[in-house]
């Protein structure tokens, strides 16, 4: 049975955005589905994510799929660089790695401003995807262009759909659940 793991980003939580609809959606078509509730989203802490994502480890198998939704993203690369085998697929969703700027880089910063271990992260997934909107007000776009080049991926740009989040419309995500049912 295919996994998915959908991971929310900094001040969200499994109820936020289309989190719910494309639980809905894969659990419609024989997914298991985790949406992990991440502690405090207002101020994220690295170690306390990753501790919190250790309860969910024993259902990680190489048939696994993360999708990860701003801050989601770089927690995805910090869970990928701890695993012991391959995963199926990442999506990366208004994805990112390292600054944002003065607004959000206290908040983010143990999660995303790190060294990466990219070969590691390359070898534990199979495949990736990066959706990106070309007017993001919070990521922009060379952030998915950055990620583009360090991932073996690719990169799908839908315009006009600001953070991909329910604030610019996004309840549903017909996009990335067909991508996923590709994958």
């Amino acid at each position: 049975m295919k996994t998915v793991f959908i991971f929310h980003g900094y001040g969200a939580e499994p109820g936020s955005n289309w989190f719910p609809w494309l639980k809905e959606e894969l659990e419609a078509k024989g997914y298991k589905v985790f949406v992990p509730a991440f502690p405090d989203t207002d101020h994220p802490d690295r170690e306390k994510w990753l501790n919190h994502f250790g309860q969910y480890r024993k259902h990680v198998t190489e048939d696994t799929i993360f999708v990860g939704h701003s801050l989601g993203a770089p927690l995805i690369l910090n869970i990928l660089e701890t695993l012991d085998k391959p995963i199926k697929a990442t999506f990366l969703v208004s994805g990112f790695v390292g600054e944002l700027g003065p607004d959000f880089d206290p908040f983010i910063g143990s999660i995303s401003m790190r060294s990466f271990n990219w070969d590691k992260i390359r070898k534990n997934c199979g495949k990736f995807v990066i959706f990106a909107s070309d007017n993001d007000p919070y990521v922009p776009m060379e952030k998915a262009d950055e990620l583009h080049k360090r991932l073996p991926s690719e990169l799908i740009i839908i315009k006009g759909a600001e953070h991909l989040n329910a604030g610019s419309g996004y309840l549903t995500f017909n996009e990335l659940r067909d991508a996923i049912f590709s994958s």
